[in-house]
């Protein structure tokens, strides 16, 4: 982080005189902030007044003045506003190249990372209990019964409340054929033929899994073998704003490495928007920006058995924990911490934790081997989702688009 930025801020107003006096004194910064707002675009005719904010012609005092109502309405947000004020300022960002830079680099960057710093420190201040309060209130009791009480003082330790005994019970536990949900995630196929070239475009999405695993050779288990051959699968398990936020391993065997430091981006989507676009949420979407983003990675070495069930060798699946916009923590408990290739591989049960988020949004990617996960299968009487209440769903899946996605294609 720039100096400008460091320390972090310890209060809001420290953080808002630091912007005011980096946009007087810093001109690199000046000339990307004016850039990006020289680069808002029109208002989709689509957008609620609700999620818009309008940045042409916006000043760094209308920056400060949009940081002071996001933090101050953060002590209040119900469980359907979560994503308000991310959406409104990823208007900045939409369709904006010079958006883009400014956020996702230099002071504008170290900007939003103090910020999200300033977040958790608000959501782990003793205030917060009232927030805690509210949002227990607004899940309601049948919701609720699926979690162990514990110490909610402040509103991030009630973020990651542990499940109660019983409420997610493992699946075919000792069957290592059988693959879990590594949290409670709305699950969408991104791409089943990964490769291993730099932004190549593979059906609707680009994907680099070298760049998602930041350059581990364990990369090379998920892509083509040689010319001709498969790639492998991802698939990602995007976690909502209301659910549990603990993530578990999804298969059995051996961790291999594992890494919870990589990346320190928060904010930089070129549309936001779509990333839950009509309920489907994530499809089409372009991964290949998460490889700046706050992640870890945990991969597994696994049994893999035949259709008799017996021994089919071995091989590898990935967990990929993604941090997004009000995300500044993922966090893995000790056993998974900085595993390498030197390391003696750790024993890990299906359904295990591996960690867990702190208040923002998130997802987990998965990465499976050429041929090993071709398809999501269910069984008679399995959960396939859920009848939600209406305001429920315009919230998570109908609030920010009911048109086609506005993606783009990402600056080479």
């Amino acid at each position: 982080m720039s100096q400008d930025f460091n320390p972090p801020s310890p209060d809001l107003k420290t953080f808002l005189d630091r912007v005011e006096n980096v946009y007087l004194n810093d001109p690199d910064f000046k000339a990307a902030f004016d850039a990006a707002i020289k680069g808002v675009q029109p208002r989709p005719e689509d957008i609620k007044d609700k999620v818009w904010q309008d940045w042409t012609d916006a000043t760094v005092e209308d920056l400060c003045t949009f940081f002071d109502a996001w933090y101050e309405w953060g002590w209040d947000q119900g469980v359907h506003d979560g994503l308000d004020y991310i959406e409104k300022f990823s208007w900045i960002t939409y369709r904006n190249d010079a958006g883009m830079d400014f956020v996702t680099s230099g002071p504008g960057r170290d900007m939003l990372a103090d910020f999200t710093h300033l977040q958790g420190l608000q959501m782990d201040d003793p205030a917060s209990k009232a927030l805690v309060d509210q949002w227990i209130k607004e899940l309601g009791p049948k919701k609720m019964a699926d979690f162990e009480p514990g110490d909610w003082s402040t509103f991030n330790k009630f973020f990651i409340r542990e499940l109660a005994p019983g409420a997610r019970p493992i699946d075919a536990r000792l069957d290592p054929g059988v693959v879990v949900a590594p949290t409670d995630c709305v699950i969408n196929m991104i791409v089943d033929d990964l490769t291993d070239s730099t932004q190549l475009p593979v059906k609707t999405v680009t994907m680099n899994v070298r760049q998602l695993l930041d350059g581990s050779d364990y990369a090379s288990c998920f892509t083509p073998s040689g010319p001709g051959s498969p790639g492998g699968t991802a698939v990602s398990c995007i976690l909502l704003p209301d659910t549990y936020h603990r993530y578990h391993a999804p298969v059995g065997g051996v961790v291999v490495e594992a890494r919870d430091d990589i990346g320190g981006l928060y904010y930089g989507m070129k549309d936001f928007p779509a990333l839950l676009d009509k309920g489907n949420v994530g499809y089409g979407y372009d991964y290949s920006m998460f490889d700046d983003f706050r992640r870890g990675y945990v991969v597994f070495r696994t049994p893999y058995v035949d259709h008799e069930g017996k021994p089919d060798g071995e091989g590898h699946v990935a967990l990929i924990p993604v941090g997004l916009n009000s995300i500044g923590s993922v966090q893995f408990h000790d056993k998974f911490r900085n595993i390498t290739k030197e390391s003696t591989p750790v024993p890990v049960e299906k359904g295990e934790e591996i960690g867990y988020f702190q208040y923002g949004g998130s997802l987990n990617i998965l990465l499976f081997e050429p041929g090993r996960f071709p398809a999501l299968q269910l069984l008679m009487g399995q959960r396939i989702g859920v009848l939600e209440e209406t305001e429920r769903s315009d919230f998570l899946f109908r609030n920010f688009r009911r048109t086609t996605p506005r993606r783009v294609p990402p600056v080479s």
